[in-house]
């Protein structure tokens, strides 16, 4: 198993050091750039690199008097952005053929928050094509590959995002996650990442996948680093109807005061068939490690977790098949050539432009929706949902969050699943709760298999309790650093 060194990781807080002055962001600039002309050839996060405006804007940051730089709570971070955001003036792909060339006329409001915030721009980072994937091999610019074993996926969809962080060529990216496409990616590499409660940060500028469960967060080397952010990058927006007005708390504040007298939950349905036996081990050494520490550990059930995959693959697909009906050839990106009516441009634009993991969601989509099938498929699949989202009431009123693997698995081998999508399904069989229930919370690095492939802990928090999340996510990574 070839691996590439990841020495680079930002593991180390480096948001708070930049604010006081004591690292200069042209230096951080520097190593980031560095890691990418060095491994992304192998890797291949990230799609576009934009080192003029990024050094440009480094050195604006290291140019301000200590008082100016005080209030940019990112002053200088490097950040990569998943290539499903718009950025004015950068490519947006979404690792697709079919937006081939498309630049938006404007900045996705996560990425708005964060260069208001000092934050600078390194560039977009590949992703499975239009964020449908859990390996990030469904992309039309390559196969990410992952910075511990390069003949290992690195997850997905937000495969980009998680590599670029552990080969330390940026100490935070932001990803999106609809069924688990930051948290799985993010245990895959050894990183941390973090769902966020939908509706508390804002999808506006974000190339819709499923509308309903898309929701944009963080990835990075640490939890302080990925709090930071996430409390820059949250709080309601105009431009996002579905953006909550919930104010935002200091994520920060209650960062270290570790988990005695907590209420941690341990389903059942999360530890049962087809877990990984090094992954539960690690998983179950940690909660352990976490009683310790003074939480109070409960078994908990949430019944209908089994249902929870196909639920969302009903829910997704029928979302998708709608957000991916503007992309036909007319107002933007590719165009199929040689098409003699507009009908048969629409068909081999299509055709020619999507890929096939895309164009079997687009099917399923289109089909649960049909006539005859909405009711025993799309609208039986809603109802599920709703049982779902009651299990998670019903937990949280004994506990103040969950625990659980993150994937039932460590990173598998580059195609090993290419040809059974079923197969490839269920590696988000512990992470598609979270979305389908609306709830937020965060994978983070809790032990490393054989093979030194990384293990992640699940946290999940109630709506709008990421602070929990948080909190339990920083004692998660003291006892692991501790090790």
């Amino acid at each position: 198993m070839a691996m590439i060194t990841t020495e680079n990781l930002f593991t180390d807080p480096v948001v708070g050091a930049l604010r006081a002055g004591e690292r200069k962001a042209t230096a951080l600039l520097h190593e980031s750039l560095d890691a990418i002309e060095a491994r992304n050839g192998a890797v291949n996060a990230y799609l576009s690199v934009a080192r003029d405006s990024a050094r440009e804007r480094a050195a604006e940051i290291d140019a301000m008097s200590a008082g100016e730089r005080v209030h940019l709570r990112l002053a200088g971070l490097p950040c990569g952005i998943k290539d499903v955001l718009a950025v004015d003036g950068m490519t947006a792909t979404a690792s697709s053929k079919i937006l081939t060339g498309y630049q938006p006329p404007y900045t996705a409001t996560a990425v708005q928050k964060l260069m208001d915030a000092g934050a600078v721009m390194v560039g977009k980072l590949n992703c499975d094509e239009f964020a449908m994937g859990s390996s990030n091999e469904n992309s039309a610019y390559g196969v990410v590959r992952n910075p511990y074993a390069e003949d290992c996926v690195p997850g997905g969809s937000s495969g980009g995002s998680a590599a670029a962080v552990a080969a330390g060529m940026a100490p935070v990216t932001l990803g999106t996650d609809t069924g688990g496409s930051i948290r799985q990616p993010a245990a895959f590499c050894g990183v941390v990442g973090v769902l966020p409660t939908f509706g508390r940060v804002s999808r506006y500028g974000l190339i819709a996948f499923a509308s309903s469960l898309d929701r944009v967060g963080p990835l990075a080397g640490n939890v302080r680093d990925a709090a930071e952010v996430l409390g820059v990058i949250a709080g309601h927006d105009v431009m996002d109807a579905t953006s909550s007005t919930a104010p935002v708390p200091d994520y920060m504040a209650d960062l270290d005061k570790g988990v005695k007298g907590m209420r941690l939950g341990v389903p059942a349905e999360y530890f049962g068939e087809g877990l990984d036996a090094e992954v539960r081990q690690a998983v179950e050494e940690t909660i352990e490690r976490l009683k310790a520490e003074g939480a109070e550990v409960k078994p908990i059930s949430l019944p209908h977790t089994r249902y929870a995959v196909p639920a969302y693959y009903v829910i997704a697909t029928a979302e998708a098949s709608a957000n991916l009906a503007r992309f036909d050839g007319v107002r933007y990106g590719f165009r199929a050539p040689e098409a003699d009516t507009l009908a048969q441009m629409y068909r081999k634009t299509r055709d020619l432009g999507f890929g096939a993991e895309v164009k079997r969601r687009i099917l399923l989509g289109t089909y649960v929706l049909s006539a005859g099938y909405y009711d025993a498929y799309y609208k039986k699949a809603q109802q599920v949902r709703r049982l779902l989202a009651q299990d998670f009431v019903n937990a949280f009123a004994e506990v103040d969050a969950i625990v659980t693997p993150t994937t039932p698995t460590p990173a598998f081998r580059i195609g090993e699943k290419s040809d059974d999508p079923l197969a490839m399904y269920l590696a988000d069989i512990y992470t598609v709760t979270a979305n389908l229930a609306g709830i937020c919370g965060a994978s983070v690095p809790c032990g490393v298999s054989k093979d030194g492939l990384p293990i992640g802990i699940q946290i999940l928090g109630r709506h709008f309790d990421e602070a929990t999340v948080l909190r339990v996510g920083q004692a998660v990574e003291g006892l692991a650093r501790s090790v």
